[in-house]
């Protein structure tokens, strides 16, 4: 939805574009995070450009690339990068990352829940025991991140949580992810899951760094093989360690406009 903002915002006036120009950027405050987020796209006799060569493993069809770059996401709901105060510990007798970049979320290595990192949606589905497993991590890291006081009280959308491992084979993927969203398998990787990978893989000792392909990045990008195909992200650190940002690439298009009467 956040890639929809931009585009929306120049194409209804609301954010003017100068003359002549080919791209342009909206800064927008998202309200959930208290965050900024800037959209850059390109932009044609003044509109968003609704086509392009730009694909994304999951969604039909290619349009204009949308660069949404998500400003010091660090903190996003608990107010610290890793609100535990620890890069890795053990939950449930699992290792996990717990890490609040654009939304707080829990990583685990399959290898400890005895899973394979390539387990399908159908196939989480059908465990008999996985989905509970993974629910009552879920809940445990919301206590101890901060965002809820009990177990029972932890919101069903965040933290998300997420099973990471190493790519099976030699492929341009640098890690290989199966998220969950509100209880259910997600057919992709959300947006925000994503952002908070690439950012956990860029700090030594995390459950993601561990899974890496060769151990190690080369640069900020980090490719992840999800359930649909894959997706690039990248975070951006500076020389103490501190998010400035996390970005990742989009597509978007108008579908259609009216009105809606509500009573």
């Amino acid at each position: 939805m956040s890639a929809a903002v931009g585009p929306y915002a120049i194409d209804s006036g609301l954010v003017p574009v100068p003359p002549g120009a080919e791209n342009a950027t909206v800064r927008i405050h998202n309200t959930n995070t208290g965050k900024a987020i800037e959209a850059g796209f390109p932009v044609v006799n003044g509109e968003a450009s609704a086509y392009g060569d730009f694909g994304i493993d999951g969604v039909a069809g290619t349009a204009a690339k949308i660069e949404l770059k998500f400003i010091d996401p660090a903190g996003s709901k608990t107010g610290k990068l890793f609100p535990t105060g620890a890069v890795t510990e053990e939950i449930d007798g699992v290792q996990a990352t717990c890490i609040d970049a654009g939304n707080p979320c829990c990583f685990l290595q399959a290898v400890d829940l005895g899973v394979a990192g390539t387990i399908t949606p159908q196939q989480i589905e059908d465990h008999p025991t996985l989905s509970a497993k993974l629910e009552a991590i879920r809940r445990k890291a919301g206590v101890k991140m901060g965002i809820a006081e009990t177990e029972s009280n932890v919101p069903g959308s965040v933290p998300k949580i997420a099973i990471v491992s190493p790519p099976a084979d030699m492929t341009a993927d640098n890690v290989v992810i199966r998220a969950m969203s509100v209880g259910q398998p997600h057919k992709s990787i959300p947006v925000t899951v994503a952002l908070a990978a690439a950012s956990a893989a860029n700090v030594a000792g995390s459950v993601v760094a561990k899974c890496l392909a060769g151990g190690s990045l080369v640069g900020s990008e980090v490719t992840i093989n999800h359930a649909s195909g894959s997706l690039v992200v990248a975070a951006d650190f500076d020389a103490v360690g501190t998010l400035r940002s996390a970005t990742v690439f989009r597509t978007a298009r108008r579908l259609m406009e009216g009105r809606v009467f509500w009573k």
